[in-house]
């Protein structure tokens, strides 16, 4: 029955399959491999991204990812990498990196589960510690994406003012020209690498308080600063992208946490609170913030902390037209092996088995 299954009808019952069965599934027999790699890896750029979680040094050569669908962990290795890496943006279904402990900064692109990995050409300026921004497309079978680096310390220790970009399409590095000097200490020194886009702006936040808001203008090439709401008090803040919108998420002491989007005028404007009593859950016993971190996009609003413990979930339920909060519980083990907690970058992914992807 199965090898006279039309494609489509069997491309929709693989479409529910985990990435690690699907592979099984494609191993089975030339018909399944065609219609695993040519219908489904197509389809599922659609389906609900899953939350990638990486050791911020990579340590131990492995990843952890959830489905949200079966709300179930699997364990990744990331062997093939060889080397220490610190995980840095997803881009559809590839992971954006840097090597530990290289100066200058060198960049790659990887592929956890077809185990592909890629080398980005070396900057045009030598850097250590920039920040890195992303603006990512998918269409179709195909990935395009931009990849932007600003400021970061040059080889004699001075601060590199400077912006360049990576476009796919073309495959080099491009100059930008140059930025204000206070943009390029706050994007060095206090600026992870959590990028967001929107409506034509590439936006960073600094890490510590009083957060500020930095923001490049793409068409024009000119920078920008915007406040934070309540900037002194947040114990915690991040940026996501909420309906094509650039959106902010912070917390307060008081264990109260809120989410506001840029409106009309780049005022901040509430949209959300974190409910009162999934907040005290979260905040616990330990009275903080503290470590809060928070990954978004048009789809969800994740707000976690180390490896194993929970997460909290605004999600789009479109069977029902509006957001809902919802209670991750953490990974404490996989297949009966117990996981120890560890600091980790989170990252919104697209699971696909599309070997396609090359640099030009």
């Amino acid at each position: 029955m199965w090898s006279h299954l039309p494609f489509d009808i069997l491309a929709r019952i693989f479409s529910f399959l985990s990435p690690d069965s699907l592979a099984y599934a494609a191993s089975a027999c030339k018909q399944w491999h065609m219609c695993a790699t040519t219908y489904v890896c197509s389809r599922t750029r659609s389906h609900r991204s899953w939350f990638l979680a990486m050791h911020t040094r990579n340590r131990g050569y492995s990843c952890y990812i959830h489905n949200p669908v079966l709300d179930r962990w699997y364990l990744l290795s990331l062997e093939f990498l060889s080397v220490q890496i610190q995980p840095i943006a997803a881009i559809g279904s590839l992971v954006l990196y840097r090597y530990v402990n290289q100066s200058p900064i060198q960049l790659a692109l990887c592929n956890p589960f077809t185990k592909q990995n890629w080398f980005l050409p070396p900057l045009i300026g030598s850097r250590i510690n920039p920040a890195v921004g992303i603006i990512g497309a998918n269409s179709g079978r195909n990935t395009t994406f931009k990849i932007f680096v600003a400021g970061g310390m040059s080889g004699d220790n001075s601060y590199e003012p400077t912006l360049e970009m990576y476009d796919s399409r073309v495959g080099i590095w491009q100059s930008l020209g140059s930025m204000p000097i206070e943009f390029a200490v706050w994007l060095t020194v206090w600026t992870s690498n959590e990028s967001v886009y929107s409506k034509g702006v590439l936006y960073w936040i600094t890490s510590a308080r009083a957060y500020k808001v930095m923001g490049y203008e793409l068409d024009s090439g000119t920078w920008k600063e915007l406040n934070v709401p309540m900037a002194d008090r947040l114990e915690f803040a991040g940026l996501v992208r909420e309906k094509g919108t650039l959106s902010l998420v912070g917390g307060t002491s008081e264990g109260e946490a809120w989410i506001w989007k840029l409106g009309i005028g780049e005022k901040w404007v509430l949209i959300e609170r974190v409910p009162s009593e999934l907040g005290k859950r979260f905040f616990g016993c330990r009275g903080s913030w503290n470590r809060t971190k928070c990954i978004g996009s048009d789809e969800a609003v994740y707000l976690y902390r180390d490896f194993g413990s929970e997460m909290l979930v605004w999600r789009e339920v479109s069977e029902k037209g509006r957001w809902e909060w919802f209670w991750v519980e953490g990974c404490g083990s996989i297949k009966g092996e117990k996981v120890a907690k560890f600091p980790i970058k989170g990252m919104l992914f697209q699971p696909s088995l599309d070997p396609s992807f090359s640099l030009s």
